[in-house]
């Protein structure tokens, strides 16, 4: 048996591990990379063997791309992609999204919510028919509007006041029923604007001139008018020349088309009608109203009509009718009436004039102008009197989408003195355009101060900057355009510049209703459901654009019907911008492929690392 081993002396230190040294650590670390490399290096010279040819197609019939190698002495680099380079085996020719297909001939002109088939089954009663009757989601159309055979680029602003292509609009019937009053000519291959209407046969010009003799149109204080009965908006055109944006509003009728005569010829207008519903406006929206032979019954049903208008005209604001009643005298046998029926109506409407506490201004020939009081002070006194009619006693005067008229006057803000005015005074144009409106502090806008206000106008101007370096917009190309979630109303303030007007729409969605600021600041627009079609024929806007809609609505509705809604209203060789956070724009993306359309996806002014990103569509 071995003698046991001796223990090591006590004082004597154990083994040291060479591999507890730092230097020998990094050498081995050395070797280690040396030999990775060389390896490397090795397997990449078995794998590229020169080329002769300089594309190669992979032989794995797995494999789902062509790849192009080239030669060493011709290589050059490639524009780096972000997408995603894996593939897995899938089948060679992979499905593609479906595309829509193009939608019949007689859908050319097609408005969903006014169509002639839908509104023969409502009641003629009060016109119910012409108001908007939208389809269901089962009944939508899910094709693409077509544009009519010889369709050609609008007429550019402002040579389309005057003329027109009559392949963009092929209509007929007015240019034959009209004929005597002017409306439209059809000569050759264009349609002229004359300037003509039923009470101005002669020319707008006329008309316009007597009628600033009796309405201040010069002053800046009349800046948005709503034409009821708009015709081929003649009215409004003429306006123009007084920096004065009006509304013209018509039903879809038999004179066919009268609004998209309008838009067609750059002039704001769309489908409307009062009937039972309010206008789709806030109340106090407008400087002045004007009716000419417009065929409204303004003393009927208990006075509803005028008492609407009552309502979206602005304190101190002015009512304009022409045609009858008024001038009954002289006109009474040319409108193969009575004298004594006419004289009973226009008593009828003096009465309730003076009910609503307007003021007669002037009537002179077949003009009479009336003036609503700036406050309630005196009528509301006067009221208490009466016994009908008498001030509504809804919270929201604003509210309007499929909101019936109440045969009651809506009762403007309270004031502390009878010479304010109810809401606040308004700057005159242009400089009501960037003053803080006065509903800035109202609820309906809820945390919107002047400090976000002119907030918003800085970064808005920034934007649309930055939009006219990709789209030119001052090139002549956009006249309509509309903004589809207008907020503040910073897009249009911002191309106040520019050659073109704005539809800004406030969907009845949104969280804050700011439309009453939008006309306060001396632009137009109207409330909307974004799930519904829009009051206009196709081929209306040249420009369309949506900050933040689909985050909006999509959990609301199908956004794909949205998108088939923007392609029936848009011109061809029209745009389209939608701003909206990127994980929006990438599902909205997928879905433009599907409607025929090229998109190009832009970061927003603010750079790369703002999630809001934006695509631009140019058709």
């Amino acid at each position: 048996m071995a003698p046991p081993t001796p223990p090591p002396p006590q004082n004597q230190l154990p083994p040291i591990n060479p591999l507890r040294k730092p230097f020998i650590k990094v050498l081995l670390l050395t070797i280690l990379c040396s030999l990775s490399y060389i390896l490397g290096s090795y397997k990449t010279q078995n794998f590229s063997s020169p080329i002769s040819s300089s594309t190669t197609l992979l032989r794995d019939p797995n494999c789902l791309q062509t790849k192009n190698l080239s030669t060493h002495q011709n290589y050059s680099p490639q524009t780096l992609h972000y997408e995603p380079q894996h593939t897995l085996s899938l089948p060679l020719h992979p499905p593609k999204p479906h595309k829509f297909s193009i939608c019949p001939r007689n859908f050319t002109h097609y408005c969903p919510c006014q169509d002639p088939h839908r509104e023969s089954q409502y009641s003629v009663e009060r016109l119910l028919h012409r108001e908007r009757h939208c389809p269901n989601d089962a009944e939508k159309l899910r094709c693409l509007v077509p544009k009519p055979q010889g369709y050609r680029r609008p007429v550019p602003w402002p040579k389309s006041r005057d003329y027109a292509w009559f392949n963009n609009v092929p209509f007929k019937r007015l240019t034959v029923s009209k004929k005597d009053q002017n409306w439209v000519r059809l000569e050759g291959d264009r349609l002229f604007f004359p300037g003509g209407g039923t009470s101005f046969p002669m020319g707008i010009k006329g008309y316009i001139d007597r009628l600033k003799k009796m309405v201040p149109l010069k002053s800046g204080t009349i800046r948005t008018v709503l034409d009821v009965g708009c015709g081929v908006a003649s009215f409004g055109a003429s306006l123009m020349d007084y920096k004065i944006l009006t509304m013209s509003i018509a039903p879809r009728d038999i004179h066919e088309a009268q609004v998209q005569f309008a838009l067609e010829r750059g002039v704001p207008a769309m489908l409307g009608v009062l009937s039972m519903h309010r206008l789709p406006y806030p109340s106090r929206s407008f400087d002045m109203a004007h009716c000419s032979r417009c065929l409204v019954q303004w003393t009927a049903y208990d006075g509803l009509n005028l008492l609407e208008i009552d309502r979206v005209l602005r304190p101190g604001g002015y009512w304009v009718l022409s045609g009858p009643p008024i001038g009954w005298r002289v006109s009474y046998k040319g409108w193969e009436r009575s004298a004594q029926d006419l004289e009973s109506e226009q008593n009828n409407l003096e009465d309730l004039a003076r009910l609503l506490c307007w003021k007669k201004v002037r009537e002179k020939g077949l003009f009479a102008v009336w003036q609503k009081p700036t406050n309630h002070v005196h009528c509301s006194q006067k009221l208490k009197a009466l016994k009908s009619p008498k001030f509504c006693n809804d919270a929201d005067p604003d509210a309007a989408w499929y909101r019936k008229m109440d045969a009651c006057i809506t009762p403007l803000p309270k004031v502390v003195d009878i010479h304010d005015v109810s809401g606040g005074a308004l700057e005159k144009w242009p400089k009501r355009l960037k003053s803080a409106p006065p509903r800035l502090n109202t609820a309906t806008s809820e945390g919107t101060t002047t400090w976000t206000f002119d907030k918003d106008n800085i970064q808005w101007k920034r934007r649309v900057l930055y939009y006219d370096s990709v789209l030119k917009l001052f090139g002549g190309r956009y006249r309509n355009v509309m903004d589809m979630n207008a907020g503040l109303g910073g897009f249009a303030a911002a191309l106040s510049e520019y050659p073109v007007w704005v539809m800004n729409v406030v969907p009845v969605d949104a969280k804050f209703n700011t439309l009453g600021i939008v006309y306060e600041r001396g632009l137009i627009g109207t409330y909307m459901n974004w799930c519904e079609a829009f009051s206009t024929y196709p081929r209306t806007y040249d420009l369309i654009h949506a900050h933040g809609l689909f985050s909006l609505y999509i959990a609301k509705c199908n956004i794909l019907d949205i998108l088939l809604e923007m392609h029936r209203i848009v011109r061809p060789e029209g745009a389209i911008i939608i701003r909206d956070h990127v994980d929006i724009i990438v599902k909205v993306k997928d879905l433009i492929e599907r409607l025929r359309w090229n998109s190009k996806l832009s970061h927003s002014e603010t750079g790369p690392f703002h999630p809001e990103k934006i695509l631009f569509v140019e058709l």
